[in-house]
């Protein structure tokens, strides 16, 4: 299935299972998937994480968020919300800090710099690659940049 340019969210998530799901468990860095649209119940209301990961070598949840449009930065405020909730009600004392992951149709540098700016939970934007805003140790486990683009280099 060809993605074309008015493609909806749920499209990218699709295709994204197909092919990037294979893709990070075949890297061997430790990634298990655990599910999509994952249901969080907060406060009586009911949120979805896009992609949920576990990397078993980290110890730590991974949160992969897909956004269909440019990025605003309140989508940052959005996965620190789902972050901060993983890490309240799935993730267990031995864990590490959930790590998110923020794909967008495009970005820019310096939004992405001021939303990220004082957060202080690993996590990182991008135009559907991995940006370096991740810190250094945590780097060397997740997939590389190229790795990324490669992979959705084949989706259009």
């Amino acid at each position: 299935m060809q993605l074309t340019e008015d493609y909806k969210e749920r499209d990218i998530e699709d295709q994204l299972i197909q092919h990037i799901i294979k893709f990070l468990l075949e890297l061997g860095k430790g990634f298990a998937f655990i599910g999509r649209q994952q249901h969080l119940e907060i406060a009586g209301n009911d949120y979805y994480i896009d992609l949920l990961f576990y990397h078993t070598r980290l110890k730590c949840y991974v949160v992969i968020e897909l956004k269909n449009r440019k990025f605003i930065p309140e989508y940052a405020g959005k996965l620190n919300f789902y972050l901060s909730a993983v890490d309240s009600l799935i993730k267990q004392p031995d864990d590490q800090p959930t790590i998110g992951i923020l794909l967008c149709r495009e970005k820019n540098n310096i939004e992405a710099e001021f939303a990220l700016r004082d957060i202080q939970k690993p996590l990182g934007i991008s135009e559907f690659t991995i940006t370096n805003n991740l810190p250094e140790n945590l780097k060397s486990d997740l997939p590389s940049i190229d790795e990324i683009e490669n992979e959705l280099s084949k989706l259009s």
